[in-house]
């Protein structure tokens, strides 16, 4: 059984700074309540193949990942995949016009979680829906508040 979860909200910015924002791994920590520290795991650039580590912290516990960038169109798609841990995962950020010059952003995770996590997935899933609704809303507020960049 898998976990498969998916958000969306509008943002009150243009998609180009919205995409730019939340494409940028070093600001995550801005704007993922759970994520505590990001570290390039090659050169500062992203494309299919970069690797970022991250260290976060979801139902009690400390969780220490690397995803590999598996592909970026910038301002459209980024996705992202690890396959160690206790819950190999892919995540996906979608960007998309919205009227009046607003952005929906989606983000989606799925993966099949191992171990202790297995036995809890019906509540991994919950779990990651509120979580990602919250990171949303703060992305959204981070944006819209500044107004730029």
């Amino acid at each position: 059984m898998g976990v498969d979860v998916e958000v969306s909200r509008v943002i009150h910015r243009p998609r180009v700074m919205v995409a730019q924002y939340a494409a940028n791994v070093e600001n995550a920590t801005q704007w993922y309540a759970n994520i505590k520290s990001v570290e390039w795991k090659t050169p500062h650039e992203l494309r299919p193949g970069s690797r970022v580590a991250f260290v976060a912290h979801f139902l009690g516990r400390r969780l220490s990942y690397t995803y590999e960038i598996v592909e970026y169109s910038p301002g459209a798609v980024l996705r992202m995949r690890t396959t160690e841990g206790p819950f190999p995962m892919e995540t996906t950020y979608r960007w998309s016009d919205a009227p009046g010059g607003a952005t929906v952003m989606t983000l989606r995770n799925r993966g099949n979680p191992t171990g202790f996590a297995r036995l809890v997935t019906p509540f991994v899933g919950a779990a990651m829906r509120s979580a990602m609704n919250r990171d949303l809303e703060r992305l959204a507020r981070i944006l819209e508040d500044q107004g730029s960049i």
